[in-house]
């Protein structure tokens, strides 16, 4: 169904808008549309993005695709930047937002300003162009400490974390948004995204990029708790394929919904670090092995994520092609050639 998908936009080219595009998720749905021969228009405030990260796509990409892209600084944080890009697309794709527990725990006032203002503004200035497809980073943090496993898009639990707040409350949004304005918007719920661009600098990063670099690096690489702790993960691709799958659903079923974006198996986290040692090891052969500092666990986290993703393939057709084991094949050659 996503082969198919891909050969009509093709065929048609489309308006879409990405916010946060010039960050991990952003850049690389702008990638994708762009190979597409699709028209963007690029939404970002450089406070988690790159310039670097545009770069990169505009060498994959031929140069009659990279004029099909305009970029916009701006803030979601400013209503009138969000009717202003959202008054030249068909289709949103919002990714801005402030991620990570961590950070939320220490700003969560920051947070709740991107992720909550930012977010009903988006909403707002979507409604009034009256676009035809509205899709929004939701997250897992959501199921919060419901011990349920897998996750299932009915049932969560209480929040761990005001970022979680936040995307539970996206959510409420776009449903009260729907019932009372007739908007359509999808909501998908990502669990740990990997892959090509995700920064592994800063106090935030994700564990995978961080861990990618200590190894390559040889620096100390650390691991929260006994190792035990598991993740969904989900390379990249598979995360492009639902965006755009949801921006062009047919479906009246599928719309105003919110759906898992995982690939629907567990990786602990002492399994995670010895494939990516591993996978470097065999890449640079000089780079010597190490071992993980355990220290305590982090506050906020959940012990233990594992998604259901049926919804998501009954409705939307979602069909993740990358496993764990297959997106950290890419992943590695990478960040092997990106972070040496």
């Amino acid at each position: 169904m996503y082969a198919k998908l891909k050969k009509q936009l093709q065929s048609s080219p489309e308006k879409w808008l990405v916010t946060g595009v010039a960050g991990f998720i952003g850049s690389n749905l702008l990638e994708t549309l762009l190979k597409l021969d699709q028209h963007v228009v690029g939404l970002d405030n450089f406070s988690t993005g790159f310039q670097h990260n545009f770069d990169q796509v505009r060498e994959q990409v031929s140069k009659e695709q990279w004029q099909r892209f305009t970029f916009v600084e701006g803030d979601i944080r400013n209503l009138a930047v969000c009717r202003q890009v959202c008054g030249q697309v068909d289709y949103v794709l919002h990714q801005a937002a402030l991620g990570s527990v961590p950070r939320s725990i220490d700003d969560p006032i920051l947070t709740n300003e991107n992720n909550l203002t930012g977010f009903l503004n988006m909403l707002v200035a979507a409604r009034d162009a009256d676009l035809k497809r509205f899709v929004y980073a939701a997250s897992s943090s959501t199921y919060g400490d419901h011990p349920g496993l897998p996750k299932l898009e009915a049932e969560i639990g209480n929040p761990l974390s005001p970022y979680a707040v936040t995307k539970v409350v996206n959510e409420l949004y776009a449903d009260v948004f729907a019932r009372a304005y007739g908007f359509k918007a999808i909501g998908l719920r990502y669990f740990n995204i990997f892959g090509r661009r995700q920064d592994p600098n800063g106090a935030y990063a994700a564990v995978m990029p961080k861990w990618f670099s200590a190894v390559i690096r040889g620096e100390e690489l650390f691991i929260n708790g006994d190792g035990e702790t598991s993740r969904d993960f989900c390379y990249i691709d598979n995360c492009v394929q639902a965006n755009i799958l949801a921006a062009c659903a047919t479906k009246d079923e599928a719309l105003n919904q919110v759906y898992n974006v995982a690939f629907g198996e567990r990786t602990t986290l002492n399994e995670l670090f010895q494939m990516i040692q591993q996978r470097v090891v065999t890449i640079l052969p000089d780079v010597k092995e190490t071992s993980p500092i355990y220290r305590d666990f982090r506050a906020g986290d959940v012990r233990h994520s594992l998604a259901d993703i049926s919804k998501a393939r009954n409705l939307l057709g979602y069909e993740p092609q990358f496993s764990v084991k297959t997106g950290l094949d890419q992943a590695a050659r990478w960040y092997v050639t990106n972070l040496k």
